[in-house]
């Protein structure tokens, strides 16, 4: 049975069985990188066993029905870097995946009254902005060709992607760019603000922007090295006719995870969930809670450095668990669910539901980014919060009831230690969410019939990831590129698959194919 069927529940054998034979490979975590790796190694031949610690497989790229009716994916709920190699190797569209893009682009509103909407559409966008901010119609295009010119030296759709393998060094990313300057600090040097005010005047068109330079990164938007977070976030491929595209996943995202094990178990890799890992005994294989020995020549960890370096105890390299320890590993983000009687409505455009297929982004002034940033790192809330929102039954109404709603809710910043408590002030942070949002709407609270509220410690307890980091640590460019960490360790045996791996974070696939490769002795 497919376990897109089951919502990624399989039919795990008995222990005993499983710990009968000596396996090629055991991957630690059912995340999709794990399960990617997975797929790919049964594929070359090798007897693959995947052990998920929780009864669901996906890891933060899964689904759950907090409640009736409503498909929830509780941490991953866009898709935009998922790799078409990986796509298209592990034939997960015969198997049933479908991505719609988020044609309506980028909205936001602003306390004005005003409001942009920067559209996937390029003539549409051309007349957006010809209309909001005329005058920074050119820097918006230099901008632009920027990113999708260092997109297509570094990421061109073939086989020289650079994703496609080891991470290049500095100096191979500078000759793959030409040594050309506005390319080397986009990636490298530049804060997104400082980008921002070297192509756009319009002080509320920069508003609209700064958020993409800290997705998912504890850092102030006008740290150093920023710009490179909306690069990366910039940089996909899965629609060939518009990179940098983002979308949705019919069904949920947590279907990617589901297909994906549909391939692995198809090559023949068995899956096990509810069977958490207790230790790692490289050139042995991996302990179980019971002491029970599951033998493996190779034991590749899709779950997060940290995860590994504490599995493997006093096995532990002490200059790879080194590096491991120098990434930041907090997160700073919130995700929030929220089940709606209706979608939300603008008031800044009260005659039109368009904005309601975009991105949906609730500014922040210079000041309330910087402040925000302070309080969050003292462990308090901000004032306000940056907010990302989707409105999933946009695009596909399938996962919640008919007339109902459902709405992704990423924000930030969070403390990760949150001054009283995440279990004393979860509600509070939600209200806080929705605050954020709602004072650019008329009746958002009204329509609100059900929130799911993870901090980052929920993050952490619920999925697995340690400290709570959507990306298994930051990537800024000081952790990226040749700095991130490679499949191989120095541990006999022992192989990372996980987003902590290059070439970083989000729901991707790649790192668990390069991974695999990596086993195969097939990675270049």
């Amino acid at each position: 049975m497919s376990l897109v069927t089951t919502l990624g529940r399989p039919a795990t054998p008995p222990l005993a069985e499983l710990a009968a034979r000596r396996w090629d490979a055991v991957i630690v975590g059912g995340g999709h990188n794990g399960l990617t790796a997975a797929a790919y190694l049964a594929r070359a031949g090798r007897s693959v066993l995947v052990l998920e610690a929780r009864e669901q497989l996906g890891g933060a790229c899964t689904l759950r029905e907090p409640w009736a009716g409503y498909r929830v994916s509780p941490c991953a709920y866009l898709a935009g870097l998922l790799h078409p190699v990986v796509i298209d190797e592990l034939e997960l569209r015969r198997r049933g995946f479908r991505w719609i893009p988020a044609d309506g682009g980028l909205f936001v509103p602003f306390e004005d009254g005003s409001s942009v909407q920067l559209w996937e559409d390029d003539a549409r966008l051309e007349a957006e902005l010809a209309r909001f901010a005329p005058g920074d119609l050119a820097g918006y295009r230099a901008m632009s060709a920027l990113m999708d010119r260092v997109r297509e030296a570094l990421r061109p759709a073939d086989e020289r992607d650079v994703w496609l393998g080891a991470a290049p060094s500095r100096e191979r990313i500078a000759e793959l760019v030409d040594h050309d300057e506005e390319a080397l600090g986009l990636l490298f040097t530049w804060s997104q603000a400082e980008m921002l005010e070297r192509y756009l005047d319009d002080e509320r068109l920069r508003a609209a922007l700064m958020g993409q330079g800290v997705i998912g990164t504890n850092a102030s938007p006008f740290d150093a090295g920023t710009a490179s977070i909306h690069f990366h976030h910039s940089s996909g491929r899965i629609d060939p006719d518009r990179p940098g595209t983002w979308g949705f996943v019919e069904g949920g995202m947590g279907t990617v995870s589901f297909l994906i094990a549909d391939a692995a178990q198809e090559a023949g890799a068995v899956l096990a969930a509810g069977v958490p890992v207790a230790g790692i005994e490289p050139g042995r294989g991996v302990l179980l809670d019971d002491g029970t020995l599951i033998e493996a020549r190779d034991v590749v960890v899709g779950a997060d450095p940290q995860v590994a370096a504490r599995l493997l105890g006093d096995a532990v390299d002490a200059g790879w668990r080194a590096q491991v320890d120098a990434v930041p590993i907090r997160g700073c983000t919130v995700k929030v669910t929220l089940a709606l009687s209706a979608p939300p409505r603008f008031t800044a455009r009260p005659d039109s539901d368009e904005h309601q297929t975009a991105q949906i982004n609730t500014p922040l002034t210079d000041a309330q980014w910087r402040d925000g940033f302070a309080a969050a790192s003292r462990g308090e809330l901000p004032e306000l919060l940056w907010t990302e929102d989707y409105l999933q039954t946009a695009y596909d109404p399938s996962i919640a009831p008919p007339g109902k709603h459902l709405l992704s809710v990423f924000a930030q910043y969070v403390p990760y230690d949150l001054d009283g408590g995440w279990d004393a002030r979860r509600d509070e942070v939600g209200a806080l969410a929705v605050r954020s949002i709602a004072r650019f709407c008329d009746g958002f609270e009204d329509a609100i019939e059900g929130m799911e509220v993870l901090g980052p410690p929920d993050i952490e307890r619920e999925v697995g990831l340690t400290g709570g980091h959507i990306f298994q640590g930051e990537c800024l460019p000081e952790h990226m590129w040749d700095r991130r960490l490679t499949p191989a360790t120095p541990m006999d045996g022992v192989w990372l698959a996980g987003a902590g791996t290059y070439p970083g974070g989000s729901v991707m696939g790649i790192n668990g194919r390069n991974a695999a490769m990596a086993v195969l002795g097939e990675l270049r």
